[in-house]
């Protein structure tokens, strides 16, 4: 079962990480479901089993019970009968989760690819795209923070640029971003934390 990790961050909140290498039948034993039929993509399929397998590992390794998954009208999923909240991202063939019993949550998993730079302008704010200076592993931290946090927030209709801004920072391999989730009548601040790894990088929500 490769199960990479779980990062205990505190009372009922962790993260974790899985690289798929088993077999959809394999999958289907470890997250006690089978995939939904109108999944068709096999590559798909895989994510969709190794998610509830991870999220399966992490809720059992704090002694609580898996009943399965379950999204809401748009689309953020959720633990049934746990009130715990749980974000899920997947960039084949791996696969990342986290789960928190007190607040939402975002964690966002990506491969830096050329497209960050093409796009970079479309959904970074200036202040954004001039301190990432073309960087594509910092482009790729910027994106991941961003879907952190609209993963948290939770609802549509937010705009990445306007909305949803990550604060300038000096690039590590690890590090610490403060995200601001900006929409008519509210404000909120999200410490969040990035690792740069071999194939991919990870922003998930701070402890």
């Amino acid at each position: 079962m490769p199960l990479i990790k779980i990062e205990i961050q505190g009372k009922e909140q962790a993260w974790g990480l899985w690289h798929i290498r088993e077999s959809e039948e394999e999958l289907s034993f470890t997250a006690m479901e089978t995939c939904p039929d109108d999944i068709l993509h096999e590559q798909k399929r895989l994510e969709w089993l190794a998610a509830r397998s991870l999220i399966r590992s992490i809720v059992e390794s704090f002694g609580l019970e898996y009943n399965g998954l379950r999204k809401d009208e748009f689309g953020k999923p959720f633990l049934k009968e746990l009130s715990h909240q749980v974000s899920l991202s997947h960039s084949f063939p791996y696969v990342a989760a986290q789960l928190s019993r007190d607040r939402p949550v975002g964690i966002d998993l990506e491969q830096p690819k050329e497209k960050l730079r093409t796009i970079a302008h479309r959904v970074f704010s200036v202040e954004e795209v001039n301190d990432a200076d073309n960087d594509i592993v910092k482009l790729c931290i910027y994106w991941c923070a961003k879907e952190s946090l609209y993963k948290i927030y939770g609802k549509r209709n937010l705009l990445f640029t306007d909305h949803l801004r990550i604060q300038p920072f000096n690039l590590a391999n690890h590090g610490y971003l403060t995200g601001k989730i900006n929409f008519p009548g509210t404000e909120t601040i999200v410490p969040l934390e990035y690792k740069v790894m071999k194939e991919f990088i990870i922003v998930f929500t701070a402890a």
